[in-house]
């Protein structure tokens, strides 16, 4: 995920160890599990692109500066007691944003998939075009290392639940690559991986920074909030435990801000992490404090093997995220449900698609607080 944030691959581990420890530590939920997120990394990519170049020095700054951001604002707004606001704002919202958000992922991996060369920041659908124009330029060897490590993901998947599906469908892609040829052939690797903890950050405090970040910070912030609330209270109603949404803003806002300062992008709650942490047995917080401190010994003695992964197989593995992004039940539900939730999430999703991500953002949670109020003020 940390590709789509535009950050080298070791910060999305980094994002997988200190902010799930202060977020479990310092959080209401005994089930959730913080770290990076995938709506989030777009959002973030969104916000900073236009600032610097994706991957410099300073493009790293600039988001470990939002990181900060985001996490001041989540603990503002849990002093402030303001979680019952998570209530009046739809969880159409982000079913709307996330749909969005996996076809921009589908389009962000275009080049990596085809093994060309893609201007950054174009709109979605000049992306398509631009590939349909390039066909005669696409290599065969990504689209395959691309679509067998999709395959064998879902026949792990499928045959041998129990087992990490990704990851050994990441092992046959890597030996399909190197199969291939590798760079030989066009095949771009990821890279070694530094086998360090995370390193400290050097943040960007200039008033021009902060000036330009702040619209981006809220909105994520807000994201990152309606997200982990979500994910918490759905496991909640399974756990029976009790919930406190503004101290769940505060758990969010201090693992974003102590990570930004240990090279960790702005991060909030995976339902997949946290739904196999809960069917796993987990009672107490530090199972998902025990998950990031093994990541660690992970990063510290398996980080070289990256050198051999091919970016085309990582493609492939965002392709699957990104559908199961799309929650078809969820938006049948809406669309038959009633007209303002319809309008809210049609609203959210297109605008996710053709306008900012941050204006999309707003659109979604305005609309949705503006339709709750009409509805508050003419009671049956």
């Amino acid at each position: 995920l940390a590709l789509l944030a535009g950050v080298p691959v070791e910060y999305g581990l980094y994002t997988a160890i200190v902010p799930v420890i202060i977020a479990a530590l310092f959080g209401s939920s005994h089930h959730l599990v913080s770290g990076p997120a995938t709506p989030i990394a777009i959002v973030v990519f969104a916000t900073i692109a236009p600032l610097a170049v994706p991957g410099s020095e300073k493009y790293i700054s600039l988001v470990l500066t939002l990181t900060l951001a985001v996490g001041l604002f989540q603990v503002a707004l849990g002093l402030a007691r303001l979680g019952a606001l998570v209530n009046f704002i739809s969880h159409t919202v982000i079913v709307g944003f996330t749909a969005g958000a996996a076809i921009l992922i589908v389009t962000s991996q275009l080049k990596h998939i085809f093994g060309i060369w893609l201007p950054n920041n174009e709109p979605f659908l000049a992306t398509w075009g631009l590939v349909a124009e390039m066909a005669p330029e696409w290599n065969l060897y990504t689209i395959a290392t691309t679509l067998t490590t999709m395959a064998s993901a879902l026949l792990f998947g499928r045959y041998l639940p129990r087992w990490p599906n990704l990851l050994l469908a990441m092992v046959i892609g890597t030996a399909l690559g190197l199969l291939f040829g590798g760079e030989a052939n066009h095949i771009h690797l990821v890279g070694a991986l530094p086998s360090t903890l995370p390193p400290l950050s050097l943040l960007d405090f200039s008033f021009e920074t902060w000036q330009q970040i702040t619209s981006g910070a809220l909105a994520i912030a807000i994201l990152g909030l309606l997200e982990a609330v979500s994910i918490a209270r759905s496991i909640t109603n399974q756990s029976h435990q009790r919930h406190d949404a503004n101290q769940e803003f505060i758990g969010q806002g201090l693992s974003n801000i102590v990570g930004s300062f240990f090279s960790s992008y702005a991060s909030s709650g995976s339902f997949t992490r946290s739904g196999l942490n809960y069917r796993a047995g987990a009672k107490t917080p530090l199972a998902a404090v025990f998950s990031a401190l093994f990541i660690a010994v992970i990063l510290l003695t398996m980080a070289p093997l990256a050198a051999y992964l091919p970016v085309s197989a990582v493609a492939g593995i965002l392709l699957l995220v990104a559908w199961k992004m799309i929650d078809f039940r969820n938006i049948m539900v809406i669309l038959k449900a009633s007209r303002s939730d319809t309008a809210v999430f049609l609203t959210t999703f297109i605008a996710t698609l053709l306008v900012d991500l941050t204006f999309a953002i707003y659109v979604g949670v305005m609309l949705s607080l503006v339709l709750d109020m009409i509805r508050i003020s003419h009671p049956s």
